[in-house]
Protein backbone atom coordinates (compact mmCIF):
# COMPACT_ATOMS: atom_id res chain seq x y z
CA UNK A 1 0.00 0.00 0.00
CA UNK A 2 1.34 3.67 -0.94
CA UNK A 3 2.22 5.91 2.03
CA UNK A 4 2.17 10.02 1.54
CA UNK A 5 1.72 12.74 3.79
CA UNK A 6 -2.03 14.71 4.07
CA UNK A 7 -1.32 18.30 2.90
CA UNK A 8 -4.51 19.75 2.48
CA UNK A 9 -7.93 18.39 4.62
CA UNK A 10 -11.39 20.66 2.83
CA UNK A 11 -14.87 19.54 3.43
CA UNK A 12 -14.24 15.83 4.61
CA UNK A 13 -11.17 15.18 1.94
CA UNK A 14 -8.10 14.82 2.74
CA UNK A 15 -5.40 15.51 -0.09
CA UNK A 16 -2.35 13.56 0.03
CA UNK A 17 1.13 14.07 -1.49
CA UNK A 18 2.73 10.40 -2.86
CA UNK A 19 5.59 10.92 -5.28
CA UNK A 20 4.87 14.17 -6.08
CA UNK A 21 1.18 13.91 -7.10
CA UNK A 22 -2.11 14.23 -5.24
CA UNK A 23 -4.42 11.65 -4.40
CA UNK A 24 -8.00 13.23 -3.14
CA UNK A 25 -8.92 10.38 -0.19
CA UNK A 26 -11.58 9.99 2.29
CA UNK A 27 -11.10 8.48 6.13
CA UNK A 28 -12.47 5.39 6.45
CA UNK A 29 -15.24 5.04 8.85
CA UNK A 30 -13.48 3.31 11.08
CA UNK A 31 -11.80 6.41 12.18
CA UNK A 32 -14.81 7.48 13.46
CA UNK A 33 -15.50 4.88 15.40
CA UNK A 34 -12.16 4.94 16.92
CA UNK A 35 -12.36 8.72 17.28
CA UNK A 36 -9.09 9.24 15.03
CA UNK A 37 -9.30 12.52 12.85
CA UNK A 38 -6.57 12.64 10.36
CA UNK A 39 -4.67 15.86 10.03
CA UNK A 40 -2.62 17.88 7.65
CA UNK A 41 0.88 16.99 8.02
CA UNK A 42 -0.03 12.74 8.93
CA UNK A 43 1.91 10.22 7.32
CA UNK A 44 -0.86 8.15 6.45
CA UNK A 45 -1.03 4.53 4.47
CA UNK A 46 -3.90 4.81 1.72
CA UNK A 47 -5.38 3.00 -0.96
CA UNK A 48 -6.01 4.97 -4.57
CA UNK A 49 -9.09 3.81 -6.34
CA UNK A 50 -8.17 5.52 -9.06
CA UNK A 51 -5.93 8.46 -9.83
CA UNK A 52 -8.29 10.85 -8.33
CA UNK A 53 -9.93 8.39 -5.46
CA UNK A 54 -8.60 6.90 -2.91
CA UNK A 55 -9.29 6.05 1.08
CA UNK A 56 -6.96 6.50 4.55
CA UNK A 57 -6.21 3.06 5.68
CA UNK A 58 -4.09 4.22 8.57
CA UNK A 59 -2.68 7.55 10.74
CA UNK A 60 1.03 6.66 11.12
CA UNK A 61 2.42 7.80 14.72
CA UNK A 62 2.41 11.77 15.36
CA UNK A 63 5.34 13.19 16.54
CA UNK A 64 3.30 16.27 17.74
CA UNK A 65 0.10 17.78 17.60
CA UNK A 66 -1.70 20.90 17.44
CA UNK A 67 -5.38 21.26 18.26
CA UNK A 68 -5.45 25.21 16.77
CA UNK A 69 -4.77 25.22 13.94
CA UNK A 70 -5.46 21.38 13.62
CA UNK A 71 -1.82 20.14 11.92
CA UNK A 72 0.12 17.34 13.03
CA UNK A 73 4.13 16.62 12.83
CA UNK A 74 5.47 20.02 12.73
CA UNK A 75 8.99 20.22 13.02
CA UNK A 76 8.91 24.42 13.37
CA UNK A 77 6.71 27.26 14.33
CA UNK A 78 7.72 30.23 12.53
CA UNK A 79 6.18 32.99 14.50
CA UNK A 80 5.01 36.41 12.51
CA UNK A 81 5.30 39.54 14.42
CA UNK A 82 4.89 43.01 12.62
CA UNK A 83 7.27 46.16 13.31
CA UNK A 84 4.22 48.40 12.92
CA UNK A 85 1.01 48.25 12.01
CA UNK A 86 0.19 46.19 14.24
CA UNK A 87 3.04 47.12 16.73
CA UNK A 88 5.07 44.94 17.50
CA UNK A 89 3.67 42.82 21.30
CA UNK A 90 5.97 41.42 23.19
CA UNK A 91 3.37 40.13 25.81
CA UNK A 92 1.32 38.61 22.57
CA UNK A 93 4.87 36.94 21.39
CA UNK A 94 5.70 35.43 24.78
CA UNK A 95 1.99 33.66 25.07
CA UNK A 96 2.65 32.20 21.64
CA UNK A 97 6.59 31.19 22.53
CA UNK A 98 4.91 29.49 25.83
CA UNK A 99 2.47 27.29 23.48
CA UNK A 100 5.11 26.65 21.26
CA UNK A 101 7.38 25.42 23.75
CA UNK A 102 4.77 23.46 26.01
CA UNK A 103 4.21 21.56 22.52
CA UNK A 104 8.23 20.62 21.69
CA UNK A 105 7.77 22.70 18.52
CA UNK A 106 11.00 24.41 17.13
CA UNK A 107 10.40 28.83 17.36
CA UNK A 108 12.05 31.15 14.45
CA UNK A 109 11.07 34.52 15.41
CA UNK A 110 10.27 36.48 12.46
CA UNK A 111 9.48 40.48 12.25
CA UNK A 112 7.82 41.74 9.12
CA UNK A 113 6.97 44.96 7.91
CA UNK A 114 10.66 46.64 8.48
CA UNK A 115 10.82 48.66 6.03
CA UNK A 116 7.52 51.11 7.53
CA UNK A 117 9.22 51.31 11.29
CA UNK A 118 10.80 54.40 12.12
CA UNK A 119 14.38 54.78 12.68
CA UNK A 120 13.35 55.24 17.08
CA UNK A 121 10.87 51.52 15.86
CA UNK A 122 14.03 50.07 14.23
CA UNK A 123 15.98 50.90 16.63
CA UNK A 124 13.47 49.41 19.90
CA UNK A 125 12.76 45.96 17.55
CA UNK A 126 16.75 45.47 17.19
CA UNK A 127 16.90 46.07 20.77
CA UNK A 128 14.13 43.34 21.13
CA UNK A 129 15.63 41.05 18.36
CA UNK A 130 19.25 41.14 20.31
CA UNK A 131 16.87 40.59 23.82
CA UNK A 132 15.39 37.56 22.20
CA UNK A 133 18.84 36.15 20.39
CA UNK A 134 20.36 36.21 24.13
CA UNK A 135 16.96 33.93 25.71
CA UNK A 136 18.12 31.46 22.90
CA UNK A 137 15.95 32.34 19.93
CA UNK A 138 16.59 32.46 16.05
CA UNK A 139 15.00 35.83 15.30
CA UNK A 140 15.18 37.11 11.42
CA UNK A 141 13.75 40.46 10.54
CA UNK A 142 12.25 41.25 7.43
CA UNK A 143 10.02 43.09 4.87
CA UNK A 144 8.05 41.46 2.23
CA UNK A 145 8.07 44.51 0.20
CA UNK A 146 11.49 45.11 -0.39
CA UNK A 147 12.33 41.35 0.58
CA UNK A 148 14.89 41.87 2.86
CA UNK A 149 15.66 39.17 5.47
CA UNK A 150 14.38 36.94 3.01
CA UNK A 151 17.56 35.22 2.09
CA UNK A 152 17.79 34.69 5.81
CA UNK A 153 15.08 33.04 6.21
CA UNK A 154 14.96 30.00 3.29
CA UNK A 155 17.52 28.08 4.49
CA UNK A 156 15.19 27.19 7.94
CA UNK A 157 12.10 26.55 5.59
CA UNK A 158 14.49 23.58 4.05
CA UNK A 159 13.33 20.01 4.97
CA UNK A 160 10.80 21.01 7.22
CA UNK A 161 7.53 21.17 7.91
CA UNK A 162 7.07 24.93 9.57
CA UNK A 163 3.32 26.42 10.45
CA UNK A 164 3.25 30.33 10.48
CA UNK A 165 1.89 31.78 12.98
CA UNK A 166 0.95 35.57 14.52
CA UNK A 167 -2.20 37.57 15.03
CA UNK A 168 -3.96 38.82 12.09
CA UNK A 169 -2.61 41.60 10.07
CA UNK A 170 1.56 40.74 10.45
CA UNK A 171 1.80 39.93 6.86
CA UNK A 172 2.13 36.08 7.05
CA UNK A 173 0.94 35.45 3.92
CA UNK A 174 2.66 38.46 2.34
CA UNK A 175 5.44 36.68 3.41
CA UNK A 176 4.71 33.44 1.85
CA UNK A 177 4.33 35.26 -1.84
CA UNK A 178 7.65 36.06 -1.10
CA UNK A 179 8.94 33.30 -0.51
CA UNK A 180 7.12 31.41 -3.58
CA UNK A 181 6.57 34.08 -6.28
CA UNK A 182 3.89 33.26 -8.25
CA UNK A 183 1.96 31.73 -5.31
CA UNK A 184 -0.36 34.86 -5.27
CA UNK A 185 -2.00 34.04 -1.73
CA UNK A 186 -5.13 36.77 -0.99
CA UNK A 187 -3.67 39.53 1.15
CA UNK A 188 -5.95 41.74 3.06
CA UNK A 189 -4.83 45.28 4.50
CA UNK A 190 -5.01 46.71 8.30
CA UNK A 191 -8.35 47.82 8.97
CA UNK A 192 -7.78 51.13 9.74
CA UNK A 193 -10.76 51.74 12.37
CA UNK A 194 -10.25 48.19 13.90
CA UNK A 195 -6.22 48.37 13.71
CA UNK A 196 -5.94 44.47 12.41
CA UNK A 197 -6.53 42.52 9.63
CA UNK A 198 -8.83 40.02 8.40
CA UNK A 199 -8.41 36.53 8.24
CA UNK A 200 -7.36 35.47 4.89
CA UNK A 201 -7.55 31.96 5.26
CA UNK A 202 -9.63 29.69 5.94
CA UNK A 203 -8.68 25.88 5.99
CA UNK A 204 -5.22 24.20 6.81
CA UNK A 205 -2.80 23.62 3.67
CA UNK A 206 0.61 22.66 3.12
CA UNK A 207 2.74 25.14 0.47
CA UNK A 208 5.86 24.06 -1.00
CA UNK A 209 8.72 26.42 -0.45
CA UNK A 210 11.79 24.90 -1.94
CA UNK A 211 11.76 21.45 -0.34
CA UNK A 212 10.24 22.57 2.77
CA UNK A 213 6.36 22.07 3.86
CA UNK A 214 4.83 25.46 5.47
CA UNK A 215 1.51 25.24 6.94
CA UNK A 216 -0.55 28.81 6.08
CA UNK A 217 -3.07 28.50 8.60
CA UNK A 218 -5.66 31.12 10.56
CA UNK A 219 -3.03 31.28 13.28
CA UNK A 220 -3.75 30.37 17.05
CA UNK A 221 -7.45 30.62 17.58
CA UNK A 222 -7.30 29.76 21.25
CA UNK A 223 -4.04 31.23 23.26
CA UNK A 224 -5.50 29.90 26.39
CA UNK A 225 -2.75 27.83 28.47
CA UNK A 226 -5.45 25.37 29.12
CA UNK A 227 -3.14 22.17 29.36
CA UNK A 228 -0.24 24.10 31.01
CA UNK A 229 0.19 23.51 34.29
CA UNK A 230 1.81 26.02 36.75
CA UNK A 231 5.05 23.87 37.45
CA UNK A 232 5.39 23.50 33.52
CA UNK A 233 5.89 26.94 32.83
CA UNK A 234 9.42 27.20 33.52
CA UNK A 235 10.64 25.34 30.91
CA UNK A 236 8.88 27.78 28.32
CA UNK A 237 10.66 30.67 29.21
CA UNK A 238 14.61 29.10 28.41
CA UNK A 239 16.39 31.48 30.30
CA UNK A 240 14.63 30.99 33.35
CA UNK A 241 14.30 27.59 33.02
CA UNK A 242 18.54 28.13 32.49
CA UNK A 243 18.59 30.51 35.52
CA UNK A 244 16.23 27.94 37.90
CA UNK A 245 19.01 26.01 38.18
CA UNK A 246 20.88 28.04 40.84
CA UNK A 247 17.59 28.06 43.11
CA UNK A 248 17.78 27.24 46.59
CA UNK A 249 14.52 25.49 46.48
CA UNK A 250 13.40 22.43 44.00
CA UNK A 251 10.25 23.03 42.43
CA UNK A 252 10.73 27.22 42.88
CA UNK A 253 7.71 28.81 41.00
CA UNK A 254 10.72 32.33 41.26
CA UNK A 255 7.46 34.47 42.73
CA UNK A 256 7.96 35.00 46.57
CA UNK A 257 10.71 32.21 47.54
CA UNK A 258 14.52 32.60 48.95
CA UNK A 259 17.42 32.43 47.00
CA UNK A 260 15.45 32.35 44.00
CA UNK A 261 18.31 32.38 41.05
CA UNK A 262 15.57 33.41 38.80
CA UNK A 263 14.88 36.70 40.53
CA UNK A 264 18.85 37.07 41.40
CA UNK A 265 19.05 37.06 37.18
CA UNK A 266 16.23 39.28 36.80
CA UNK A 267 17.83 41.98 39.45
CA UNK A 268 21.13 41.81 37.99
CA UNK A 269 19.48 42.94 34.16
CA UNK A 270 20.26 39.13 32.72
CA UNK A 271 16.87 38.52 32.25
CA UNK A 272 14.43 41.67 30.89
CA UNK A 273 11.85 42.79 33.49
CA UNK A 274 9.33 42.13 30.57
CA UNK A 275 10.01 38.74 29.77
CA UNK A 276 10.10 37.66 33.78
CA UNK A 277 7.08 39.93 34.15
CA UNK A 278 4.79 38.13 31.30
CA UNK A 279 6.08 34.91 33.23
CA UNK A 280 4.38 36.26 36.48
CA UNK A 281 1.31 37.34 34.51
CA UNK A 282 0.94 33.80 32.63
CA UNK A 283 1.73 31.99 36.06
CA UNK A 284 -1.24 33.79 37.76
CA UNK A 285 -3.45 33.17 35.12
CA UNK A 286 -2.85 29.35 35.33
CA UNK A 287 -3.52 29.54 39.07
CA UNK A 288 -6.62 31.26 38.31
CA UNK A 289 -7.84 29.08 36.06
CA UNK A 290 -11.01 26.43 36.87
CA UNK A 291 -9.86 23.18 37.66
CA UNK A 292 -10.24 20.70 35.12
CA UNK A 293 -12.12 17.51 35.77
Amino acid sequence: MPEGKIVKALSGFYYVLHNEELTQCRGRGVFRKNKITPLVGDEVVFQAENDLEGYILEVKERKNELVRPPIANVDQAILVFSAVEPDFSTVLLDRFLVLVEFNHIEPLICITKMDLATANQKQKIAEYAEQYKTAGYEVILTSSETEAGIEQLNPHVENKISVFAGQSGVGKSSLLNVLRPGLELKTNHISSHLGRGKHTTRHVELIKIGNGLIADTPGFSSLEFNNIDAEDLTACFPELQNASKNCKFRGCLHVTEPKCGVKQEVESGGIPAYRYEHYLDFLQEIKDRKPRY
